[in-house]
């Protein structure tokens, strides 16, 4: 099976524990009301991204399909980030009722508060 090009590597994922602790103790952070961002740059060639969707959210469906539209979100929009940051996005209750473009919209205004370039 091939790769379409554009999918997350393991090296475009924060995976372990203690990156996670590092990013909720250290980064600055935004929110909204679908989503908490914490964010730092880091040293690396790339952004990576982190997704926290707790069982407070919903079931193992719900769960899945706010991880899949994070990722997608980030998969189309890196690029645009202006540095190389590693993102922890953390999904809010609020999230589970959430239409597609809803959380897409959400996750623009805050990767552009990241990028400091809103208008």
């Amino acid at each position: 099976m091939q790769s379409c090009g554009n999918g997350l590597q393991k090296t475009d994922k924060l995976l372990k524990r203690g990156q996670f602790v590092y990013l909720s103790r250290k980064a600055d952070s935004v929110a909204d009301r679908f989503f908490v961002v914490a964010f730092c740059e880091n040293h690396l060639d790339r952004p990576r991204l982190g997704i926290t969707v707790t069982r407070k959210i919903g079931n193992a469906v719900m769960r899945n399909r706010i991880k899949r539209i994070v990722r997608q979100y980030f998969r189309t929009n890196r690029h645009r980030l202006g540095g190389n940051f590693d993102i922890n996005v953390i999904a809010r209750k609020s999230a589970a009722g959430a239409l597609s473009k809803e959380m897409f919209a959400s996750l623009e205004r805050l990767f552009c508060k990241i990028r400091g370039s809103c208008h």
